[in-house]
C-alpha cells in the first residue's frame, strides 16, 4: 500500500458541509491501493459532533490530532455578549441587526488572520509533521481547504521534507463568494492573493469541484487543475424513505441572503392565494442556518405557517427527508463567482431521486450537471413567470403521482467512481 497524509481541519464527529469529500474518499481508498492517514485538529471540545458519521471511517486507520487554538473564536465570543449576535456558518445573520458587530468581525478576520481564522494552527502543524514523517515517511501529502490554513502546513511541510504535494480546493480562495465582505486592505488583500498564487504553482497537483473553478485557479498558478466534483455514497441511501403525499418543497444547508431565492417565495405565495388545493398541500422545510433577510421574505409573502426551520439534524436524517420529499431546492448563491457553485448537496439530492428545482445561473456547472443527468429545472435568479409555471407543473404531476425523475448518468458521481479517479492522480503524481 502507498500512503498518502491527508491534512484535513474537518473530520468526523463533525458533520459540517467541509467533512464528506475527504471522508468518503478516505473510505474507499484502500481499494485502489491507497492506505490513507489523516492529520487534523483535535476536536474534543465539540459538544455538536454527529456520531453517526464515524461509521465511514475506516478500520484501523491512523489519525492524528493536533490540538489548535482559535483566538479570534475567544475574542467573536467575548465581543458577542451572548448569542444573539454570533457569526453564524456560511456568513448568515439569524438576527436583525448587528451590522457593526458584523462588519468588525470581518474586517479582523480579514486583515489580521490570513489565511483564515486557522491561522495559528500552522506552525504546530509543522514542528509536528515534520517530526512525524522523519520517523513514518509516506508517499505524498494532501491538503484540502478552506480553511486554506491546510495549504500553507503542507506548503511548509513539503519544503522541509520533499515530499509530493496535491492541493484540494472545495472552495476558491480570494474568489469565494465572501471575499468582499472581509473589507481588506490593500496589504491584505495583496498577501491573500500572493499566498493564494504561492500554493497554486508550488503544489505538484490542485484538484477542485467544478470546471469554471478550474478555469479560474488555472489562470492564476499557470498550470492545469483536475476537476474531481463531490458526490454521493450509496451507502447513505440504503433505507431510502416514502415519498410525502404534501407537497413538501426542502431545502438541506445553510440559506445566507445571497441564497435567498425571493422569487420562489413570492410565487408560493401567490399560489397559496390562488389556489386553496395547492395551499392545502404545501409545506416547505429549510434544514440548517437560515438569515433573518430570507425569513423577513417569506413572512412578507404568507408563508409563514407553511415553514419549518430545522437548525440541526444528523446526515442520515437528513438524507431520509431528502429521499421523501416532493421537491428538492437548491438556492444557489447570487454572486459573481456563481457559475461554478456547486454545492455538495447537489449529488445527494441527485441519488435521492427527487425533482430538484434550482434557483441560480442557467449557464453555470450546477445547471450543466442538473441538464445532464435530466434531473431538474433550473430558473434564472430574476425570472419570477419560470419558477411560478415550473411549481404549477410540478404540483400537478405530484397530486396525480406522476413527480417522478428520468434522470441517467448519475453513477460518474458515486463516491466510488470519484475515489478511483482521485487515486489515479495520486499515482500520476508520484509517477
Amino acid at each position: 500500500m502507498k500512503k498518502v497524509l491527508i491534512i484535513t481541519y474537518y473530520w468526523p464527529p463533525d458533520n459540517g458541509a467541509g467533512v464528506y469529500r475527504w471522508l468518503k474518499f478516505v473510505k474507499y481508498m484502500r481499494n485502489y491501493g491507497w492506505e490513507p492517514i489523516v492529520y487534523t485538529v483535535d476536536q474534543k471540545h465539540d459538544k455538536n459532533g454527529d456520531q453517526s458519521v464515524m461509521k465511514d471511517v475506516p478500520e484501523g486507520i491512523e489519525v492524528l490530532k493536533c490540538p489548535i487554538i482559535e483566538p479570534f473564536q475567544i475574542f467573536q465570543n467575548i465581543m458577542a455578549f451572548g448569542k444573539s449576535k454570533k457569526v453564524q456558518p456560511g456568513f448568515v445573520n439569524a438576527k436583525k441587526g448587528g451590522g457593526k458587530f458584523r462588519k468588525l468581525m470581518f474586517w479582523i478576520r480579514g486583515n489580521f488572520f490570513i489565511p483564515d481564522a486557522r491561522k495559528f494552527w500552522i506552525n504546530p502543524s509543522v514542528r509536528y509533521l515534520n517530526k512525524y514523517l522523519k520517523e513514518n515517511p509516506v508517499d505524498l501529502l494532501v491538503s484540502t481547504g478552506p480553511p486554506h490554513t491546510t495549504h500553507v502546513i503542507a506548503q511548509r511541510v513539503k519544503r522541509a521534507t520533499g515530499v509530493k504535494w496535491l492541493a484540494d480546493f472545495r472552495d476558491p480562495w480570494t474568489n469565494i463568494d465572501f471575499y468582499k465582505e472581509l473589507q481588506l486592505s490593500e496589504w491584505a488583500d495583496e498577501k491573500h492573493h500572493r499566498m493564494e498564487k504561492e500554493v497554486l504553482t508550488q503544489a505538484d497537483k490542485v484538484t477542485t469541484v467544478s470546471w469554471n473553478w478550474g478555469k479560474e485557479l488555472e489562470e492564476i498558478g499557470g498550470k492545469p487543475v483536475t476537476v474531481i466534483t463531490n458526490g454521493f455514497d450509496d451507502d447513505d441511501f440504503e433505507s431510502g424513505g416514502e415519498v410525502t403525499t404534501d407537497f413538501l418543497i426542502l431545502h438541506a444547508g445553510s440559506m445566507n441572503k445571497d441564497r435567498n431565492p425571493y422569487i420562489l417565495w413570492r410565487a408560493l405565495g401567490r399560489m397559496c392565494k390562488d389556489n386553496a388545493k395547492f395551499a392545502a398541500k404545501l409545506k416547505i422545510e429549510l434544514i440548517g442556518a437560515v438569515d433573518y433577510m430570507v425569513i423577513k421574505e417569506i413572512n412578507e409573502n404568507g408563508l409563514k405557517d407553511y415553514v419549518t426551520l430545522i437548525d440541526r439534524l444528523n446526515h442520515d436524517e437528513v438524507i431520509a427527508k431528502q429521499c421523501s420529499c416532493a421537491v428538492l431546492l437548491l438556492a444557489l448563491n447570487d454572486t459573481p463567482n456563481i457559475s461554478g457553485v456547486v454545492p455538495g448537496k447537489l449529488f445527494e439530492y441527485l441519488r435521492a431521486n427527487r425533482p430538484i428545482l434550482t434557483i441560480g445561473d442557467k449557464s453555470g456547472d450546477s445547471a450543466k450537471i442538473i441538464t445532464k443527468t435530466n434531473h431538474g429545472v433550473t430558473v434564472g435568479f430574476t425570472d419570477e413567470a419560470e419558477v411560478e409555471s415550473t411549481l404549477k407543473f410540478m404540483f400537478d404531476q405530484h397530486v396525480v403521482g406522476k413527480l417522478e425523475n428520468t434522470s441517467k448518468g448519475i453513477e460518474a458521481y458515486s463516491r466510488k467512481a470519484l475515489t478511483e479517479k482521485m487515486c489515479g492522480e495520486f499515482d500520476e503524481v508520484i509517477g
